[in-house]
């Protein structure tokens, strides 16, 4: 039997207060617990808009369609209008997952600031990001996180080494085929990082003829074997215009034989398993614009 991780990313207050409540519902339809990651302070969306002027985020935008589901406000935050506070404004939705049984943890304090600017940034700005993010986590929910997701699967060695220093045991924060251990300059760190080894519904959705009535059929041909997968979703995506398309996928993974359920649940059944030892890189991925850091060689 598979095993596949569910990993919510969150990025903006649309995605909290509105995808969040959504997901629970058809997560609790099929008695699936997965890993929530929240944005947990100010959202500026509005700023990812200066990325049109790269190669390639054109083209990915106009394949998803953006403004429909992200929604003209959402788009305006930090342009137009003040980015609000989302941990402050839309905790009940968060507390909300918790409660049902859901993992949740960290995916960055402000999304967008982090996506554009932490492969550059050295460890005093990485590090004071993650606090405010740790610090707000544990206001929302009254504990510490146990994992962490980095958004836009954008970091650098301080960030990797931060959580080592917060006593996480997994975190998700980068692409590649299967959990491993990473190591900085030859030397391993004492997490397990289990990278979205799936493709995710935006970076499908306009390539090779594939649209959203046949991207489910797409990501369930990738998965008829017995390896551990994590699919990464957005609340923005899967839990708003693209909800038939989890509906379909968490069917059909359940007719695969898999076992879905959260981080934690594939980091545990991982037990004392040898895992290879891998430097991080950077690397592209079909479908997504820009770099992304990705699993390097053993």
């Amino acid at each position: 039997m598979g095993r596949i991780a569910l990993k919510v990313d969150v990025d903006t207050l649309r995605g909290t207060r509105e995808g969040v409540p959504r997901l629970l519902q058809a997560l609790a339809r099929f008695d699936i617990s997965a890993t929530f990651l929240f944005s947990l302070g100010p959202d500026h969306t509005g700023w990812a808009l200066r990325r049109l002027l790269r190669p390639g985020f054109f083209a990915k935008v106009s394949r998803t369609s953006v403004l429909r589901h992200y929604g003209v406000r959402t788009l305006a935050y930090g342009v137009l209008l003040p980015g609000p506070d989302i941990g402050r404004v839309a905790a009940a939705p968060m507390r909300a997952a918790r409660d049902a049984g859901h993992e949740c943890g960290i995916h960055s304090w402000d999304h967008v600031r982090w996506q554009d600017n932490v492969r550059a940034r050295d460890g005093d700005w990485t590090r004071a990001q993650m606090r405010r993010a740790f610090d707000r986590f544990g206001d929302v929910f009254g504990v510490a996180p146990t994992t962490h997701g980095a958004a836009g699967w954008q970091t650098n060695d301080a960030a990797l080494r931060q959580i080592d220093a917060w006593g996480m045991r997994y975190a998700s924060d980068c692409r590649g085929p299967a959990p491993f251990i990473p190591c900085i300059d030859g030397k391993p760190l004492g997490h397990v990082q289990l990278p979205t080894t799936l493709p995710t519904l935006d970076e499908l959705i306009g390539l090779k003829e594939i649209d959203e009535r046949t991207v489910a059929r797409a990501i369930l041909a990738g998965t008829e074997n017995d390896a551990a997968h994590v699919f990464t979703l957005h609340a923005e995506l899967e839990g708003g215009e693209l909800l038939s398309v989890l509906t379909e996928l968490l069917a059909g993974w359940r007719s695969q034989g898999h076992r879905l359920g959260s981080l934690a649940m594939l980091h545990a059944e991982l037990g004392a398993q040898a895992l290879d030892h891998r430097e991080l890189s950077w690397g592209q991925v079909e479908g997504r614009s820009g770099e992304l850091v990705v699993a390097g060689t053993g």
